[in-house]
């Protein structure tokens, strides 16, 4: 019953298809399998987004294909460096964000505290913080 089966099955019967008329039958079911389990799965060919269809554009079809998922693929050396990169570049940008958040935070502590370390000079920063609150 499994020789059946096997012998059914549309992932083997397209391999014989495609194969040589003297190789078609040389496969042993072992082999069949292995071959099946090698390239009949298709891991690679599973993404998040996978958008495909046809328009009809004057008196022909064109198709199109929209894919999008997480990239298994080793990265070259360049691809590397550009990852690094852009690391950092998102790394400094959050650290000068938070710098910024906390000098603003020391400004508006300074001048609740009635600190004047510039005498009749002042950013106007701490108005507008009571001005929200009035």
């Amino acid at each position: 019953m499994q020789d059946r089966i096997k012998r059914h099955d549309p992932f083997i019967a397209g391999l014989k298809e495609r194969l040589p008329e003297a190789l078609r039958e040389s496969f042993t079911e072992e082999q069949l399998e292995a071959l099946k389990l090698a390239f009949g799965t298709r891991s690679w060919g599973k993404h998040s987004v996978d958008l495909r269809g046809t328009v009809k554009f004057w008196h022909r079809r064109y198709y199109f294909v929209f894919l999008a998922g997480r990239n298994y693929r080793q990265l070259s050396r360049l691809e590397q460096e550009l990852s690094l990169l852009g690391k950092a570049t998102v790394l400094a940008a959050i650290l000068l964000a938070c710098g910024l958040v906390g000098l603003v935070l020391l400004y508006l502590l300074k001048s609740a505290l009635g600190i004047d370390i510039f005498p009749d000079y002042s950013f106007g920063v701490w108005t507008w913080f009571k001005g929200l609150f009035e």
